[in-house]
């Protein structure tokens, strides 16, 4: 990828997080009602009204809030919970974890599960193709919460092969934390699995029409290495940037998975702050999400020019 390109997917990304950052900052004053009233609760007088506005800095100007937030961001300092006093960060530090095993081993589920199906429903176009077709239609139609639920019942409950709630951390048992993360991953991978297949299939039939492909069958190409070395690589932009996509919407998914499975991740600390009208808590998972998901997406771009080179040269 040609160094002008890198340099315009980098300030386009870095002008969201910007934006983002400005929204994020000044979440306290968008919300509905008093903020430093919410904060200080029902029965404040106006005297601690005003202290909990002063200790928020919400008597401070709009712009002076935004540079004092966002300095003390770019440091990884959100603050403290207005709920438990902790720093926001270290609440972050304890939760990502779980978040990341689940969202990560999900992606690498739809990948392994998806890209197999779709790419022998693109080759076999008949009952492989229909079947698959059907269970990726299915696959999209099922909430994930709602398969989560199922697994639950099946797996867990009635044949106890996974346990039902809590996660272990990869550091203390590799066996346990794979154990636990197994449900709640294939509960979000399934759905995103359906979608990756369909994407492939349409692909892979794409790919396989176009003339020089028929021109090497004719010619009595293997059909292994066609597909390795022309099918793959054409047909695999539209499968990255679903997965790009669908990526950006494990992270929303996690959050009622987490809750399904009982497992203290992100997706609940953010819960439990918007419950609580916990604004620096929940000014750092937006901001994080965001980062998250913009960085996914100029990884997606980058991409692109590695795939399939000639999208180097219409740049």
């Amino acid at each position: 990828m040609s160094s002008r390109l890198l340099v315009r997917r980098l300030g386009g990304s870095v002008l969201v997080v910007f934006l983002a950052s400005i929204l994020v900052a000044l979440m306290v004053h968008l919300v509905p009602g008093d903020a430093a009233s919410a904060v200080a609760g029902e029965n404040a007088s106006p005297e601690q009204i005003q202290s909990t506005r002063e200790r928020l800095g919400l008597d401070e100007p709009i712009w002076v809030q935004y540079f004092s937030w966002a300095t003390d961001a770019l440091r990884g300092d959100f603050g403290q919970s207005l709920i438990t006093n902790r720093p926001v960060i270290e609440m972050v530090r304890q939760v990502l974890p779980a978040t990341l095993s689940i969202t990560l081993a999900a992606s690498v589920i739809a990948v392994v599960i998806g890209v197999t199906l779709g790419g022998l429903a693109g080759l076999r176009r008949g009952v492989t193709d229909r079947v698959t077709s059907l269970g990726a239609s299915l696959g999209i139609a099922m909430p994930s919460f709602w398969v989560g639920m199922l697994l639950v019942t099946f797996f867990a409950l009635e044949f106890d092969l996974f346990p039902v709630l809590d996660y272990t951390p990869l550091t203390e048992d590799p066996v346990g934390w794979l154990h636990h993360i197994t449900l709640p991953a294939l509960a979000l991978g399934l759905g995103m699995s359906a979608e990756v297949a369909r994407q492939t299939r349409g692909g892979v039939v794409d790919v396989m029409a176009q003339p020089y492909i028929r021109t090497a069958r004719a010619k009595g190409a293997p059909g292994g290495r066609l597909f390795a070395r022309h099918v793959v690589r054409n047909a695999a932009i539209p499968v990255v940037t679903v997965l790009g996509l669908q990526i950006g919407r494990l992270l929303g998914g996690v959050i009622i998975i987490e809750q399904v499975f009982a497992i203290n991740g992100l997706g609940t600390m953010a819960v439990r702050a918007v419950a609580d009208r916990d604004f620096p808590v929940i000014q750092a998972y937006v901001l994080l999400t965001t980062v998250i998901v913009v960085a996914i997406n100029l990884l997606v771009d980058l991409s692109y020019g590695w795939i399939n080179p000639r999208v180097r040269s219409e740049e």
